[in-house]
């Protein structure tokens, strides 16, 4: 097998592990300590849920799109009234996606590990600060 044979099977190999791995986390929603459930609306109305991680840096609250999947981050953009579910208790919440110092801040406390993210496929990071209304 030439090089070029060998390259190509390792990447195609790679996609489907990530495309199984996304595939399984967006199905199961596992929802150990250290999660909650954000409800996001689309813009025909229709409410959504999604288990993420918690994010708290300086007593704020935050969500991150860890994922290539990300509808919910799409739809909280598009509408950021949001309401979060952590435990028990519902409160609702403006989602604003934050950059410059305050990502750097934010996504430096709560970095992700890198088989984490090999297993992904590297998607990009974005994060919503969400302040309570």
């Amino acid at each position: 097998m030439n090089l070029t044979k060998i390259l190509g099977i390792v990447f195609l190999t790679y996609a489907g592990v990530v495309v199984i791995f996304e595939s399984l986390l967006g199905y199961y929603q596992p929802a150990p300590d250290g999660t909650m459930v954000i409800t996001t609306t689309n813009s025909d109305g229709a409410r959504a849920d999604r288990v993420l991680a918690k994010l708290e840096s300086g007593g704020v609250l935050y969500a991150a799109a860890n994922h290539w999947p990300r509808a919910w981050f799409h739809q909280a953009k598009e509408n950021p009234q949001v309401t979060v579910t952590i435990g028990e208790e519902t409160k609702h919440y403006v989602a604003t996606q934050i950059e410059g110092d305050e990502f750097t801040q934010v996504n430096g406390e709560h970095a992700l590990p890198l088989v984490f993210r090999m297993l992904t496929g590297f998607p990009p990071r974005y994060i919503l600060r969400l302040d309570a209304t």
